[in-house]
């Protein structure tokens, strides 16, 4: 097998992952041992040579994420804050015992 069929095959699998799970390229980066910019790079540009169809539908799934990571990005701020606020409030407990 050469490298070229290796990356092509790696994009169909990363596609198919995208889709049936909704995944983000930093879970599918993640869950392959690869760069986010590797994911990107293989759905969004060599996949639309290989697999047309299959580049569509990974392109929806991307959008979509696309236009929830603000959404995502703000709960997580959000987050991170309560967890710090409930940190100060653990340590002042601790203080007036």
């Amino acid at each position: 097998m050469n490298v070229k069929s290796i990356v092509e095959e790696r994009a169909v699998e990363l596609a198919e992952y995208m889709i049936e799970s909704g995944a983000t390229v930093r879970k599918a980066a993640k869950k392959f041992g690869i760069s986010k910019s590797t994911v990107h790079k293989d759905v969004s540009e060599r996949l639309k040579y290989i697999d047309p169809q299959l580049h569509k539908q990974v392109k929806d799934v991307l959008e979509v994420n696309k236009a929830q990571r603000h959404i995502r990005g703000g709960l997580a701020t959000r987050k991170k804050y309560q967890d710090a606020h409930e940190a100060i409030r653990q340590a002042k407990n601790h203080e007036n015992c």
